[in-house]
Order: C-alpha cells, then sequence, then structure tokens
C-alpha cells in the first residue's frame, strides 16, 4: 500500500522519528560517504571504498534545538524542513568526501558538496532503525558567496515557510553561528585541535592543542575549522522490531517532490 505526502507539507515520517531520537541520551547515527582514491595508473578508474563513522544529529535545518546556555543570535522561526543536520571539522576526510563524491574532483570552496550518504539510527527503547539516504550538503563561512548560490538554492528547495516570522530577517551566517553557539565550549574548543589524522610527532600549527574551550562565537580558528552539515534525504527505511512477533517496515521515498510511503514486509 502506497500514500502521497507533498513536500511543502512535514514529511510523513518526520513526527515519528522526532520522537524516537528524543528517546536517546545522545542521538548518535553511523554516518556512511564514499571516500575516493586517485587511479593506479592513466587508464584506470578510481579507487571507491565505503567510510563510515559515528555523528551527533544537531536537529533539523532552520530549526535549531532550544538551548537556554546558546549565547549566540537566533534566526527567526519563520521556516522549517526535513533536512537533518550534523557539525563537522573542514580538516576531516569526509568534508572531502562529500564534495569529491559529488563532483569526483576535488574543491577548495567552503560550501558545497552534496555526496551521497547514508545516516542509520538505532533507536534501542523503541527498537527501531531508521536509515535516511540522501546527500549532504557543507555549509561554511562562505555560505553567503555567490559561489555557494547552488548550495543555498537545493537547501532552501526543502525550507517551508511556518508563518512566524519575516523571511528577510533569516541569515544563513547567523544559523552556522548558532549551530556552533549551541555546543558546549570544550566541543568548540575541538575545533582547535590539531588536524585531525596526522602524525603525533608532527608539531601542530599555533593555537592548535587539544583539551581547549571556546566562549567566543567569532574565534578565528575554530571558525574556519567549523562547518555545518545538511542532509537532504531522498529515502527513509523505518523497521520497528518493538514487538518480536509482528515486526513492521516502512519505506519512505522522495518522488516528483512528494514523498511516496510503502509498507513492507521487515
Amino acid at each position: 500500500m502506497a500514500s502521497e505526502a507533498p513536500v511543502t507539507s512535514p514529511a510523513p515520517w518526520r513526527t515519528a522519528f522526532l520522537e524516537h531520537l528524543k528517546a536517546l541520551d545522545t542521538p548518535t547515527c553511523t554516518f556512511s560517504t564514499l571516500h575516493y582514491e586517485p587511479a593506479s595508473t592513466a587508464n584506470s578508474p578510481p579507487h571507491v571504498s565505503p567510510r563510515s563513522r559515528t555523528v551527533v544529529f544537531r536537529g533539523m535545518w532552520a530549526s535549531l534545538p532550544v538551548n537556554p546556555k546558546n549565547i549566540a543570535p537566533l534566526n527567526p522561526s519563520t521556516y522549517e524542513s526535513d533536512l537533518l543536520t550534523i557539525t563537522n571539522d573542514a580538516r576531516m576526510l569526509k568534508t572531502r568526501e562529500l564534495f569529491e563524491s559529488a563532483t569526483k574532483a576535488a574543491s577548495e570552496a567552503q560550501t558545497g558538496g552534496g555526496g551521497p550518504i547514508e545516516a542509520v539510527f538505532w533507536v534501542v527503547p523503541t527498537r527501531t532503525q531508521w536509515r535516511i539516504r540522501g546527500h549532504a550538503y557543507v555549509l561554511g563561512p562562505d555560505v553567503d558567496s555567490e559561489a555557494a548560490t547552488p548550495t543555498r538554492k537545493v537547501i532552501q528547495k526543502h525550507m517551508r515557510r511556518t508563518g512566524n516570522g519575516d523571511a528577510a530577517g533569516w541569515d544563513w551566517n547567523r544559523e552556522i553561528t548558532a549551530h556552533f553557539g549551541n555546543l558546549s565550549p570544550g566541543m568548540r574548543g575541538s575545533f582547535k585541535n590539531p588536524p585531525p589524522g596526522t602524525p603525533l610527532n608532527e608539531q601542530p600549527p599555533a593555537g592548535m592543542k587539544l583539551g581547549q574551550k571556546v566562549d567566543d562565537l567569532h574565534d578565528k580558528i575554530a571558525r574556519e575549522n567549523f562547518r555545518v552539515v545538511v542532509i537532504v534525504p531522498e529515502e527513509v527505511d523505518r523497521v520497528d522490531l518493538s514487538d518480536p512477533e509482528e515486526g513492521k517496515r516502512w519505506n519512505y521515498k522522495l518522488v516528483d517532490d512528494a514523498w511516496v510511503t510503502t509498507e513492507l514486509w521487515p
């Protein structure tokens, strides 16, 4: 059995998904990307392999979770979306992977990407697995630039007006800063760590060391490395194993700007 919901309204999986994540102390998921290694010869294709890591879900884009300790200015509640967000260090491999798997080439841009991803949540209290498939875009300090226009357009297509506030007062950079402010000082300080994955015997650049705390929302080093990653779902698979005698499964697929829901055998 299949049913449709237009993308101009909340996705049919959104409410249950967010309710389930509330049951987790920390809403983590396994986030998978595609990693490209250069071709070994001129006539051979590049080697592609999966890469997975655990990340923390940071809320839906344009609907930042309220944190009373966040001192950053917030955007008006003008928009909502079905787009998941995580935060990321620009120096980590997944940043490069999101660009290269979208364009098949390296990029020096701070905003862009759009590579294919899958994010898998296992919610123990509800015994439900959520698999989110789609593409992910990186938002950085140049988000308001002309070069970032295509990325903004892709994301804005999925942003719905709530009927509150003025769209002219909503700002992309303010939203990124609000995400940075929503993190703890210790987590903000992690963006001043030595470059991830570099050898311990290499001297880190000035100002970079482990264990720092950052209170300044515009700390130069931390903000140069801070990114928000926005996941645009195109397919969601939900498996409910709360009743071992009667498992349930739903597939939600975005087809021609409408979500199609199909019930499946688990």
